[in-house]
């Protein structure tokens, strides 16, 4: 997350701006005088439409997290169900890493546990094409609906 501006960084914010002047061009300035003006209480000077926007955005980029932490956890439950033959502490350790991973989003932002299905079916749905690509099995091989619930996805055990 980001901190307060340096005053260095302070210093290079415009004084006064029309709201959303400088969104589309410096993004980074921008950012940090909305900053400043939220913090000084100045409210009827914010750019209220694009900062609802990029708080939105940041929403969307934890749910895209989830998912895509989910992707790869699959594809190496799938790869792990597929191949056993290929089975190494490689892949125990990458799903184990992915679990933590997987902990730590959830733990951070418990405000998504009621979109996890969606997150699963998203990330399940690239997880099968990956799969398919790195074992080189035909895509069919793989069920076109996730096998995995949110229980085996977060607890079932993998050991050599």
């Amino acid at each position: 997350m980001a901190g307060r501006p340096t005053d260095s960084e302070a210093d290079l914010v415009p004084a006064e701006e029309p709201a959303g002047a400088s969104y589309g061009r410096d993004f980074y300035t921008w950012s940090l005088a909305q900053a400043r003006l939220v913090r000084e209480g100045r409210s009827n000077a914010v750019d209220r439409d694009n900062v609802a926007e990029e708080i939105e955005s940041s929403g969307r980029e934890q749910f895209n997290k989830l998912a895509s932490t989910l992707r790869v956890l699959m594809l190496h439950m799938l790869k792990w169900d597929h191949q056993p033959q290929l089975r190494s502490r490689s892949w125990v350790l990458s799903i184990e890493t992915q679990h933590l991973e997987l902990a730590d989003i959830i733990a951070d932002n418990p405000g998504l546990r009621p979109r996890i299905p969606e997150a699963i079916a998203r990330g399940y749905r690239k997880a099968r094409l990956e799969a398919a690509r790195e074992t080189e099995l035909d895509k069919n091989e793989f069920p076109t609906t996730c096998p995995y619930g949110w229980d085996d996805i977060v607890s079932r055990t993998f050991a050599l």
